[in-house]
This record gives C-alpha cells, structure tokens and sequence, in this order.
C-alpha cells in the first residue's frame, strides 16, 4: 500500500478535447513505436537534464536526471531482477533468469527491439527516459534548441501531461496489456500484488519538473480530481479488455484469477472474516471479480450524471450476478458494461472539476464506506486513493478547512491499511466515517 502525499499549490483546470474513443488494450506506447531509442545518457549532460542541483533563472530545472538515478523506482526497475527474490519467481516459472526474460524485461526495462536501440542505450538503465517519454531519434536535436512542446510531440515525444495518455502508459505495466501481463501464474510464483491509481502514482512520483506559469504556457494541466476520473475510467477499460480477450481472460478451465479480488480466496480459513457487500449480490465463497474500479466510477458517474450511475450500479451487480452462472453470462454482461461505460473517459476529459465537485464527490465516497462497500481491501484501498485525491485538490483549490479536518482521519486510514494481509476494516471505515463533508 502506498501512501498518498497530499500536494498544495495552484493548478489549473481546463478541459481536454475529447472525441469518441475507442478502447485498446494495445494503445500507442513508446515500447510500441518505431522510433530509435538513443539511451539515458544522451538526456544526462550537465547542460541538458544532468545537472548536480537546479538551474537558477531557468525554466526547467535541468537536474531531472539525477533525480531520476537517485530518488525514483523506475532506475532501479531492472536492478530489481538480479535480487534473490526475483531469482525465486524466475526459477518458479521455469525461466533461466529474471534479467533476461522478456516476461519480465517488458516492464522491469525499456525493451525495445534491438533495431530500436542506439549506441549508447542500456537495458540496465531501467525504465529510463525514453520509456515514457518516447524513442528521442526524430525529437532530441529539435529538443536541444527550441523550447516547442507541441513540435516535440509532432516528433514521437509522448505527451505525459495529458493524463488520458499517462494513464494508458502506466497502465500498461501497472496493470497490462495484450502483448504484457501479470497473470495469477506470475504472482503465484512470488510477483509482488499490482495495485495502482493515477493520480496517487503522480503524487508519490519523484516530480523532475514544476507546474508552473511556463509549464502552463506550453502544456496542458489537469487537476487531481480529473486525474483520478481518467485513471478510473481506463483501469476499467484495461480489465475489461482482458477478462474478454480469450487469450487473457482464461487459464485452462479456470477464468485469469488476477481479475478477480484476491481475498475471495487468499483468507484466513480459520478465523472466517467474510462480510457481505451490498451491491454484488454475492455470498460467501463465491470468487468476486476485483470491482473496485467499478465501485470508485460509480461515484465519479453519479455526481455527473445519477441516471448513467445508476445504470453503472445496476450493470454492476448484474455482472457479479452472471460470474455465478456461465461464461457466456460473464462476458455478455460485461461487453454491456464496456458499452455504458465506453464514454467515460471523453466525460471526465470534458468537464472541468472544480470546488463544487468537491462535497459531492466525498458525500459520494463516504456513503459507499457506511454503506460497508469498502469492505474488501481492494475496495478499501481505492476509496482511500481517491478521498485523498478529491483532499488535495480541494487543498490546491484554497479549501483549507477541507484538507486540514481531513489529515488526522486519512493518517488513521492509511495506518489501518497499511498490512495487507492483516487489515484492520473497523478501523479503516471508522477514520473514513470520520472525515466531514462540505456544506
């Protein structure tokens, strides 16, 4: 569980321009396209992104390269592979090691094509620059000297600021895709569980750049609110998309169980916790598909439009519902649950959350949690993601008595969740239960 680091300062909200879209478990990533990646150390100069401490008067900071090697995961990713714990899950899954695997280097690594691969790159570099920010060969020189974010995309540079495009980037790890994927075999073998929420991960992510008025000039910025939205909206898209595919959804005759909510089967046996949730349907000893996507859209849907909420809500049921009856049933309710929820990302991309979305969304939030609905921790983790996401922003947005009231309680929630294995629902519910809603 990764705690969420309330950020304060000023953002601004516009809203993206957003037209049908269409959902791809395979969207247009860096690892995908044909553009030469060139390595970290074309980034890595003192005068380009490698200096020791910021560049006073400049409008980058041009240390963005150190913080990287020094303070984020994503450097150490493929260091990660040579470690005991990785040997264990590379033996456990018949792979002669970790390092090597493409199985894991997808994700661990920027595995491009060795036809992709400049002089200089490194697989060792980890997940490096051009893993998110797209193979630099058309863009770098032009990057150099002109200051023109919209050439640089033009180029091949991915545009991470707009959070349509970072969810479907960091999704393709943190969740997969059809060419990349954490199956329940892998985490059988000793992976860590995935968890993820867009704007928490942004939070908590070692910044290498600073919104402000130049930032703004030349990129787009969304709020935490909308953040979370697409994030949402996507992650659903991303496990639906699988439990369809019948390369994913399936392993032999059981269903692909890492869409499913793990503590369905991964409890104590002898000290029974089980607890009914409301609105699956669903009784004891019955394997839930993980719905805590679904739980979090049903709120963000409502406060926008309580008819399509309420349409969510009951495709929702109606899925858990057809888990217990046949495949067929399964997937027909879940191909019309893609269908009604197939606009959701153009929804939030289009409107502009602001203060007044505030009281809604945590009313809506802290209802589902007297209402038990966060009583799995999946749930329970995403609920807490997205209050302190709706926190922030209401901080970011001068709501100063908002985020004050609710530090103490998240604090208290967050320690209750802090043990996996061991989580404490009573308390987690009573600091959420706790937290005032806005008049």
């Amino acid at each position: 569980m990764l705690k969420r680091i309330i950020i304060t300062g000023s953002i601004a909200l516009l809203a993206f321009a957003a037209g049908p879209r269409e959902s791809s478990a395979t969207p247009d990533l860096p690892q995908y396209r044909s553009d030469v990646h060139v390595g970290v150390t074309s980034c890595a100069g003192s005068t380009c992104h490698g200096a020791a401490t910021p560049f006073e008067k400049s409008v980058v900071l041009q240390n963005e390269y150190v913080t990287w090697s020094q303070k984020d995961s994503h450097a150490k990713a493929y260091t990660v592979l040579m470690n005991d714990a990785s040997k264990r899950i590379a033996a456990n899954l018949g792979l002669a090691n970790a390092h090597e695997a493409d199985i894991c280097l997808d994700c661990h690594a920027d595995n491009v094509p060795a036809n992709m691969r400049g002089q200089v790159f490194q697989i060792s570099d980890g997940v490096g620059c051009e893993a998110c920010h797209g193979g630099s060969i058309r863009w770098l020189g032009q990057h150099v000297g002109v200051r023109d974010h919209a050439k640089n995309v033009a180029a091949g540079m991915y545009p991470l600021e707009d959070p349509v495009k970072r969810a479907e980037l960091c999704l393709s790890c943190h969740f997969g895709d059809d060419n990349k994927f954490v199956t329940h075999r892998i985490m059988g073998a000793g992976h860590p569980r995935m968890s993820f929420e867009l704007d928490t991960f942004t939070a908590i992510q070692p910044a290498h750049y600073v919104i402000d008025d130049d930032y703004r000039k030349r990129k787009q910025v969304a709020n935490g609110m909308q953040t979370w939205a697409i994030g949402q909206a996507i992650a659903l898209e991303r496990r639906v998309d699988a439990l369809l595919d019948p390369k994913r959804g399936m392993d032999g005759i059981f269903p692909e169980l890492v869409l499913f909510d793990c503590q369905a089967c991964h409890h104590s046996l002898t000290e029974p916790r089980w607890q009914a949730r409301p609105s699956t349907g669903l009784g004891p000893g019955v394997v839930r598909f993980d719905d805590s996507n679904l739980l979090m859209l049903r709120v963000l849907v409502t406060a926008l439009d309580a008819e399509k909420g309420a349409t969510l809500a009951r495709q929702t049921t109606a899925l858990h519902k057809a888990s217990t009856e046949s495949v067929e049933a399964f997937h027909t309710a879940a191909k019309a649950l893609k269908e009604t929820t197939g606009d959701l990302v153009a929804m939030f991309s289009g409107h502009s959350f602001g203060s007044g979305d505030i009281a809604k969304l945590l009313a809506g939030l802290l209802g589902e949690a007297k209402s038990a609905e966060y009583s799995d921790y999946a749930g329970a983790e995403q609920a807490l993601m997205g209050i302190s996401a709706v926190v922030s922003a209401a901080a970011e947005m001068g709501m100063k008595d908002v985020a004050e009231t609710a530090q103490d309680p998240l604090a208290k929630a967050f320690a209750a969740l802090a043990k996996y294995d061991a989580w404490d629902y009573a308390a987690f519910r009573s600091a959420v239960e706790s937290i005032p809603v806005p008049n």
